[in-house]
């Protein structure tokens, strides 16, 4: 119980005196203020950042592997760049024998120009895909249908097109079974492909025409054209070093590479990107952490200078509660709960979260004057005798019987005091004296 009473008593004193100070609390606690809402507000743009990034990341696909071919500096003067372009067998390889890729599309770019009636679009972005297209990187379709193998078996001239198509080329909202021009070849709209909207940083932007053709139609367009990429799907997201293994063995195999000639490929896949960027930006947070907490810093040297001062001003405070039986350990608990209570206050204002609950304590008339606080009581200490005794102090334990402590009759003349400086100024009220003037009449 003695101890709940000093931690109670211990707190409110340390609230008492931030209300008699509030000018100087406040600008103490200011550093705190801006050191919290600086980490705060520095972690929670971080976040938000990396957030945005995955949502990128998750609109491209966790499964999907990106191939392609790539000349290394060391075969520069041994083949040219067309030479290491993946061919149709190899992705037709890739299909039958890895078995972590679970289904896989090339993909046969070409430029052409998109006519519609009095629409004419130059240098259309136009792909050759295959069926498994959709899937792998989920674009599905909005109105029709997709490819089949028919059309990519029979090389039909249909296409699929976007929104952005629609509204460049004039087509009905729903162009399912219109024509477009092509290059000069006549196209049937069999369907409509949903547009996924990719921030700048993926190199999106603005939305453009998009057209895709099936992928040998696509060869028939463009004959010196070439497998510009290719995208594969995982079977599963822990497939990743087996997906790379099984791709590198069938295209080492097939374009007859020494072990030591390097890879003229590259497979990546998107997870991989995902688990570096987390990485990345697990240390950035960190790092700029680190740095603004650094006002944290600076707004606890603050806190522990005015203590100082505090300290300074009430040392004969300190010594009265010290003479009648407060153990050290209890005034030093007092400064760090004020301390501490001065931190907790600047947090919780610089906290954009925080909750607006009013910490002032009830107003206290014996505060009004000098620097009066409740002290906390001393280990030893019995109850309250001394009230109204100079400078604000209200209440001043008293030493229980058979303890060590303070010497009683000191204990005692402090109070015979008190009595006789409380009767003395109720007589003065009474024949409506000043108590100041009765006191020194008294002395001369």
């Amino acid at each position: 119980m003695i101890v709940v009473r000093i931690i109670v008593q211990t707190l409110g004193l340390a609230l008492g005196q931030i209300w008699a100070n509030k000018v100087r609390s406040i600008l103490t606690t200011l550093g705190v203020i801006i050191g919290v809402a600086s980490v705060v507000a520095v972690i929670a743009a971080l976040q938000g950042l990396r957030q945005s990034v995955l949502t990128q990341f998750e609109k491209i696909g966790t499964k999907r592997v990106y191939i392609d071919g790539t000349l290394p500096r060391s075969m520069w003067n041994r083949m040219s760049w067309r030479d290491v372009q993946l061919k149709l067998e190899e992705v037709e390889a890739i299909a039958e024998l890895c078995p972590s890729i679970e289904s896989i599309t090339p993909e046969w770019w070409g430029g052409y120009r998109a006519e519609h009636a009095d629409s004419l679009l130059e240098s259309v972005a136009v792909v050759g895909i295959w069926p498994t297209w959709h899937g792998i990187v989920g674009r599905q379709v909005l109105m029709g249908r997709p490819f089949s193998t028919i059309d990519e078996e029979e090389r039909r001239f249909v296409c699929l097109v976007n929104e952005a198509a629609i509204d460049d080329l004039g087509l009905d909202r729903d162009p399912v079974g219109q024509h477009v021009l092509l290059a000069g070849r006549r196209f049937l709209i069999v369907g409509v492909v949903e547009t996924i909207q990719f921030s700048a940083m993926f190199g999106g932007g603005d939305r453009s025409t998009e057209i895709f053709i099936p992928f040998g139609t696509a060869q028939i367009m463009n004959p010196n054209g070439w497998i510009n990429q290719a995208w594969g799907q995982l079977a599963s997201p822990d497939k990743v070093d087996d997906a790379r293994a099984e791709v590198a063995s069938v295209l080492r195999r097939m374009r007859e590479l020494k072990p030591s000639d390097e890879d003229t490929f590259e497979v990546q896949v998107i997870q991989q990107f995902i688990d570096q960027f987390n990485a990345m930006a697990a240390a950035i947070t960190a790092g700029a952490s680190g740095i603004v907490g650094i006002s944290l810093l600076v707004g606890g040297i603050g806190i522990m200078n005015i203590m100082l001062v505090s300290v300074s001003e009430r040392t004969r405070e300190i010594g009265l509660r010290k003479a009648v039986g407060a153990r050290p350990a209890v005034v030093l608990v007092q400064f760090l709960v004020e301390a501490v209570t001065l931190c907790l206050a600047g947090g919780g204002a610089g906290h954009p979260h925080r909750a607006g609950a009013d910490p002032r304590p009830a107003a206290d008339p014996g505060l009004a004057h000098g620097a009066g606080v409740r002290p906390a009581l001393g280990h030893h200490a019995g109850g309250r005798v001394l009230r109204g005794c100079g400078r604000g102090v209200r209440d001043v334990p008293r030493a229980e019987g058979g303890t060590a402590g303070p010497d009683r009759r000191a204990a005692t003349r402090i109070e015979q005091n008190a009595e006789a400086a409380e009767s003395e100024r109720r007589g003065a009220e009474r024949e409506g004296m000043d108590p100041k003037a009765v006191r020194a009449g008294d002395e001369h």
